[in-house]
């Protein structure tokens, strides 16, 4: 069909990321959420965690610091940075992760389908991730669609 379906399996290169207390307790100023055990430690493990957890979208965070820059991306998926949307982003939690861990992310572009209608057409790529900590284990997955229109 498109040079965009020669996407399908391509593997971006991997990235590490130290989980840091203050960028944890930076999101969760930013998002509003007083919990304490996002920056007491006491009151983490008080809650039964084995350290300060991170907030349910650090997985972002994580991307956008340690990852590829959307500029990036846009280069290595050859897509026009005028015509992207961010479709929707899912998450899957396997292991607690907590500040101090290194987490290990590698990703792939798993699927890459075309739509076509009256108005025009896009490009709907699929982009999964997989999160590893310092001892391999797999502590977490996501999952994102990008939409470049045309």
């Amino acid at each position: 069909m498109s040079a965009v379906k020669d996407l399908i399996g391509l593997e971006l290169a991997p990235y590490t990321y130290s989980v840091e207390k203050g960028k944890i307790r930076e999101l969760v100023l930013a998002i509003g959420d007083s919990n304490p055990i996002y920056y007491n430690e006491e009151a983490a493990r008080n809650e039964g965690y084995d350290g300060i957890p991170i907030p349910l979208t650090f997985l972002q965070i994580i991307d956008l610091w340690g990852g590829y820059s959307f500029q990036q991306k846009c280069e290595l998926l050859n897509l026009n940075p005028v015509k992207i949307l961010h479709g929707e982003q899912e998450y899957q939690f396997v292991k607690p992760i907590y500040a101090g861990d290194v987490l290990t992310v590698s990703g792939k572009v798993s699927d890459v389908k075309t739509k076509i209608g009256t108005s025009g057409g896009m490009n709907l790529i699929t982009l999964e991730f997989e999160y590893r900590n310092q001892h391999s284990e797999l502590v977490a997955l996501s999952r994102n669609l990008t939409i470049e229109r045309h």
